[in-house]
């Protein structure tokens, strides 16, 4: 029973959506079953969900069907209507998130049923909620074509000369196109760069036309994947990235979070794509893209930073040198974190910060402290160390460091790049050591490699090390 769909939904609520199904259950409206409510009192009381001897069919029919002889199919009966409860409460709660549709489904029934006066009160009462929305996205805009179709299906009931709304419904319905249209197109578009994939983008052509025909950039809801459309079509073109950010910060009050989440991932990945290919002004770019997405919660989702941005910003804020606020971030924003990662990677990350910061004995301590699972943090971490012990001359303890890298290489599954870069950062970090620093011919041989290397980890540093012999 552990291994059921109604256990699995059951344990992802947490103590008040248990108290507010419970009252949902409790109504004659909504359940009229008993026996639905005495199975989810038992299976919600103490550790009822976690511990599986609770959850034994015979230990639950039990207590649900004292002094009865245990009858399987009758217990999930019970399971299978607590369960349809609950997916009509799931319905229910997400009916209730969008008040401007739930309004107009009452517009709805007042007009099938004729009540004229009810219908137009109920009607201004939905273009109140329109109007006053905080949010002009695409449901906003399909609200306002579903609004627009509403009245036009109440005047087409009265007589031929009452004027008729049809333009605006065609206008709201095309806003509403666009917009989606945009909004998967980047999608589909970003989804094509990493995986390769085929998509046939249909109307897409047409639909850029019309909108720029018609200036329909004028919609917030449009402009934004408008742009970041063109950014993503036409990546040589920085001004539509450029355009895009001034969007960001004009619009960016006007989406929801989660949504605004993924226009900022476009914009960044935008940023890392020119970093990619060599252009360095945009690691300022794409710091001041994460500080505004950190600063404006923006991307912190159910007060969780993953952490792969949270290493992301403290990179391109340690290229730029961005130290203050960098300590700031980190020791402000650790417990945003997940709770599993979040020691680790503070005390990983500050020991980046501190390293970059050339207090070499504060990297250090906080290293010794970390205790990784992931494999290429635990690398990362061992070539910050061995950068350390070269910088302070500390040969003897490099030297050993580098055994130990290649004995963890050798014992750790780590495929392709990975272990291709760590690879070569230790070939090429072992001959830093043992190179004349007198003899320029094999200088310039191990200078060459270097920076030929397909890949190698910290070929900056190799190559800076290498010069200041």
């Amino acid at each position: 029973m552990q291994n059921s769909q109604l256990i699995v939904i059951l344990k992802t609520f947490s103590k008040k959506d248990l108290r507010e199904l419970k009252k949902w259950l409790d109504s004659p409206a909504h359940n009229q079953r008993e026996d639905v409510v005495l199975l989810f009192e038992y299976l919600t009381d103490g550790s009822h969900l976690e511990n599986e001897k609770y959850l034994k069919k015979e230990k639950v029919f039990c207590k649900i069907f004292p002094k009865e002889p245990y009858d399987d199919a009758r217990l999930r009966q019970t399971m299978h209507f607590l369960l349809k409860a609950i997916e009509e409460y799931f319905i229910w709660q997400e009916l209730q998130e969008d008040t401007v549709q739930t309004r107009i489904a009452l517009a709805r029934m007042y007009r099938k049923r004729k009540l004229d006066k009810a219908f137009r009160k109920a009607i201004r009462n939905v273009q109140d909620l329109q109007d006053n929305h905080s949010y002009r996205n695409e449901q906003y805009l399909r609200n306002e074509y579903l609004l627009q179709q509403e009245r036009y299906l109440y005047y087409e009931n009265k007589e031929r000369t009452t004027k008729m709304n049809l333009q605006e419904v065609s206008d709201a319905l095309d806003s509403t196109y666009m917009v989606e249209k945009l909004r998967q197109t980047c999608l589909m578009l970003a989804h094509q760069a990493v995986y390769k994939a085929d998509y046939d983008m249909g109307l897409l052509d047409e639909a850029v036309q019309y909108i720029e025909k018609k200036k329909l950039t004028s919609i917030p809801g449009i402009t934004i994947y408008y742009y970041v459309y063109k950014m993503i079509a036409e990546k040589s073109n920085p001004a539509h990235f450029e355009a895009l950010t001034k969007q960001i910060k004009s619009y960016s009050h006007l989406f929801p979070k989660g949504e605004m989440q993924g226009i900022y991932v476009h914009a960044i990945n935008y940023c890392i794509g020119r970093i990619n290919s060599g252009q360095q002004e945009y690691f300022r770019k794409v710091f001041e893209l994460y500080r505004q997405g950190i600063e404006n919660s923006v991307l912190i989702e159910n007060d969780i930073i993953d952490p792969y941005t949270f290493r992301n910003v403290i990179s391109s804020g340690i290229k730029l040198r961005e130290f203050e606020w960098l300590d700031h971030f980190i020791h402000n924003y650790k417990d945003y974190l997940e709770e599993q990662h979040r020691e680790n990677s503070f005390l990983f990350n500050l020991a980046r910060l501190r390293f970059e910061q050339r207090d070499y004995d504060s990297a250090m301590r906080l290293l010794a402290q970390t205790d990784f699972d992931d494999i290429l943090i635990q690398l990362s971490a061992k070539v910050m160390l061995l950068k350390m012990y070269y910088e302070l001359d500390e040969i003897d303890a490099m030297e050993s460091l580098l055994e130990s890298m290649r004995a963890y290489l050798q014992r750790k599954k780590i495929m392709g790049y990975g272990r291709i870069n760590f690879q070569n950062f230790i070939r090429y970090s072992a001959k830093l050591l043992r190179i004349n620093p007198y003899n320029e011919d094999q200088k310039n041989k191990l200078r060459q490699e270097i920076a030929t290397a397909d890949r190698v980890a910290e070929r900056d540093w190799l190559l800076q090390q290498l010069d200041a012999l």
